[in-house]
């Protein structure tokens, strides 16, 4: 089996290419799930609603 010095190195200096992809796109996710989580915080807390509760139970569908 003939493996030049220079086939190595391609081979090597490609695994560190996709290493770096690899970790930059590891990166990038971390990125938006925390900005996802920063804008899920900024949602304001749901209001309750102060209508009695016997409002909106019954829909008069004849016309």
């Amino acid at each position: 089996m003939d493996v030049s010095a220079s086939s190595i190195s391609d081979a090597s200096a490609a695994q560190l290419a996709m290493k770096v992809q690899v970790s930059v796109l590891n990166k990038s996710v971390d990125l938006q799930a925390q900005g996802a989580l920063a804008l899920l915080e900024a949602l304001p807390a749901p209001v309750s609603n102060s209508n009695p509760p016997n409002l909106g139970n019954v829909i008069d569908v004849t016309a």
